[in-house]
């Protein structure tokens, strides 16, 4: 929400060629309550004015000689092109309204002055401006949270990654087409064969003996993005004798909730003689 008093500590810009306009409009302001006030009959600086000190709001006369309130619009959009520029117009020609709302103003007043509107139309604007910036500094905490519990997201992965690398033979990672990009263990030592045989497509190069049916099932869980836990697998070597393992694995979504592949532990449990 937006206080009042935050509405009279606003910044303010009075830019007007007449200097009894600007008395005016100063007088009446600093009569309301408002404190952050600032003015020039300069059209010319008005945009290095607003660089420099992103005013809330920017009281513009369009008549002005040398360079009009259309032309200092079109300077102001440049700064910020995608921001929010303040500008109340002061115009004594009726027809320059709606060009003027073409041009970037959020609001016009009538020359000559209403006081009681001009108090209105300061007031609404100045809000309008304010709950906007609360906005966007909201929008950056909520990028910087994001950013952060990303991180923490990545360290835990890693401490996971670690944990599973302790706690198992190798750990391993599938893309969502099934190509392995990840695999951490000592994978061709301990199976003797590419991980790729492990959960298919062998070639003449692999060691083969896997129980077909064991490895059907396991690659139609995968297929089905099915998390498993300590699945029984086994090989039985050229020499007669039995490797048994144990795998286990989940699917893995991004945070818009898509699949993105795979990822599991392993571990041999053959008996040792």
């Amino acid at each position: 929400m937006v206080s009042t008093i935050d509405i009279l500590n606003a910044s303010i810009l009075i830019v007007d060629d007449q200097e009894a306009n600007v008395q005016l409009l100063e007088q009446m302001l600093r009569g309301t309550g408002y404190q952050c006030l600032s003015s020039t009959m300069d059209p010319f600086a008005v945009c290095a004015l607003h660089r420099a000190n992103h005013y809330d709001l920017i009281l513009l006369d369009l008549q002005m000689p040398g360079m009009d309130g259309f032309q200092v619009m079109e300077g102001l959009k440049e700064i910020d092109p995608d921001g929010y520029v303040p500008i109340l117009v002061i115009t004594a020609q009726p027809g320059h309204k709606l060009r003027a709302l073409a041009s970037g103003a959020k609001d016009f007043v009538a020359k000559p002055f209403d006081l009681v509107e001009v108090k209105t139309r300061i007031h609404n604007m100045l809000e309008v401006r304010l709950l906007y910036k609360q906005l966007a500094d909201y929008n950056k905490i909520l990028e910087q949270t994001v950013q952060e519990r990303t991180a923490k997201l990545r360290e835990s992965e890693a401490r996971f990654r670690s944990l599973t690398e302790l706690a198992s033979d190798w750990y391993w990672e599938q893309n969502v087409t099934g190509d392995f990009t990840t695999v951490s263990g000592p994978v061709l030592e301990i199976l003797g064969i590419r991980v790729t045989a492990f959960f298919g497509d062998q070639t003449d190069e692999e060691i083969t003996g896997w129980n077909e049916t064991e490895r059907e099932m396991l690659q139609a869980k995968i297929a089905g993005r099915q998390p498993f836990l300590d699945f029984p697998f086994s090989r039985v070597n050229t020499d007669g004798s039995v490797q048994q393992f144990r795998v286990s694995g989940e699917p893995m979504f991004d945070n818009a909730c898509r699949f993105i592949g795979f990822r599991g532990i392993g571990v041999e449990t053959t008996a040792k003689a």
